[in-house]
């Protein structure tokens, strides 16, 4: 047990560890939610009269609702309770994937995925500020690694529980069931959420806690100026931005064409190719939970924060870029989930470590704006994945142009991140209330530092 866990009540340790398994909850949820028209696009597409190329658009709809709220939503949460902000996110989404399954035109279609980017856009970002509230920075890495991997779980339950759902109401009933689910996880959030400023809490309670940031802008000209204006001027912010472009690109071309990929390769049925296609995500959620572990062992061992973030994620990423490149080889089936599951592991992996960059570079009152710009870049490689590889099918009528150019862009993502970013980048960032120096700062000079 840490040292702050051991300071704070009982019943405050059940507070916070409560708000981690909801926020994970609320990640699973969200991408049982995007998944649902991964495992059902061919049903989707047969239903609707609709092309690879259609559907790779309608998958990629989603991303570019996501990454046009990311700023704006950014700095929402960095100046606004979680708990309201992430509230009205869980109840905009849940109504857009009810609806999803009420629409029967493919622009209505189009509109409900575009609600449902919108409403998961404050998730990450208010969550992450929850936690960096809740949590001190050298113990954010498990429940980062925890609630980042919630991304990968949901994928991963998916298609057992969604194509369960299909059987019996289709894939309009299962669009509606698991909206229906989201919004009561919505009210439980809402009932349930606390920040620790607005509890009751002794001074030595309160000393374990994180200390408030620096105060935030009254206005939002004063917001974009001395918060979004400062982040984008920094080189470190365009690294990490381009950097997860790269990491979300790769892991999402498996999250929204892995089972109809399966399908078409290996002529698979939808049950069969939605059940296989679960293992890979398994080891998906393993590598994200991983991510944060790691962090914190090297942490503990004397590394700096930020190499304790890049060394693993940049291992990650040349292990996923391989991994999928040897998917297009002609091997049994066994060997071709093998390869998968190696990928998306080492994916995860990347994913947890890389959002885990936006805590150490950024200071506490800017993780959440900084975040938005960094998944900005992830939205962007989200949304051209599934536009990309379904443009490629309808063009080769296959798979492997897509996993090649995948292959490529993660080796591009490991010279990003080894060569852009430096050990003053931290410095350059973070600033504390307290007036500490930058120097001081963890992972500034390569060693950690209190």
């Amino acid at each position: 047990m840490s040292s702050t866990a051991s300071i704070l009540s009982p019943a405050l340790r059940r507070r916070r560890q409560i708000t981690l398994l909801l926020l994970m909850a609320a990640g699973c949820v969200s991408y049982i939610d995007r998944a649902a028209l991964s495992v059902s696009n061919t049903a989707v597409m047969a239903d609707m009269h609709m092309s690879y190329t259609q559907m790779g658009l309608l998958l990629s709809v989603f991303a570019w609702a996501y990454l046009a709220g990311q700023i704006p939503t950014g700095l929402l949460a960095d100046r606004f309770d979680s708990r309201f902000l992430l509230g009205a996110g869980l109840v905009l989404w849940s109504c857009a994937q009810m609806g999803f399954g009420l629409m029967h035109g493919i622009a209505g279609l189009f509109v409900a995925r575009i609600g449902l980017g919108l409403g998961e856009t404050p998730l990450f970002l208010s969550g992450t500020r929850a936690l960096v509230r809740w949590y001190q920075p050298r113990e954010r890495g498990r429940p980062l690694g925890l609630f980042n991997g919630s991304a990968a779980l949901g994928p991963a339950l998916a298609p057992p529980l969604l194509l369960a759902i299909m059987a019996l109401w289709g894939w309009r009933g299962m669009s509606v069931a698991i909206g229906a689910a989201s919004l009561v996880l919505a009210f439980v959030w809402i009932r349930f959420y606390r920040d620790p400023a607005d509890l009751t809490l002794s001074a030595a309670m309160r000393k374990a806690l994180p200390r408030p940031g620096a105060p935030v802008p009254a206005s939002i000209v004063q917001s974009l100026r001395a918060d979004l204006g400062y982040l984008l001027r920094r080189r470190s912010s365009w690294v990490l931005t381009a950097g997860y472009a790269g990491v979300i690109y790769l892991t999402w071309l498996y999250a929204t064409w892995m089972p109809a990929w399966l399908q078409t390769s290996r002529h698979l049925t939808i049950g069969q190719a939605g059940m296989l296609s679960a293992l890979p995500q398994f080891c998906g959620f393993a590598g994200n939970v991983l991510g944060g572990v790691v962090v914190d062992r090297l942490a503990a061992r004397g590394v700096g924060l930020l190499n304790a973030c890049r060394a693993p994620l940049v291992l990650a990423m040349l292990v996923a870029a391989i991994a999928t490149t040897l998917t297009t080889l002609h091997t049994p089936l066994a060997v071709m989930i093998a390869f998968m599951a190696i990928a998306l592991f080492a994916g995860g992996l990347a994913i947890s470590c890389g959002w885990m960059l936006g805590t150490v570079i950024a200071a506490e009152h800017r993780v959440a704006t900084l975040q938005a710009i960094q998944n900005t870049g992830g939205s962007l490689g989200g949304a051209l994945a599934p536009a990309i590889t379904g443009l490629l099918a309808d063009r080769f009528g296959s798979f492997t142009p897509s996993l090649l150019t995948a292959g490529a862009i993660g080796l591009g993502t490991v010279a990003i991140y080894q060569i852009g970013l430096r050990p003053e980048d931290v410095a350059a960032h973070a600033s504390l209330p307290n007036g500490q120096p930058p120097s001081r700062l963890p992972g500034a000079t390569g060693c950690n530092k209190e």
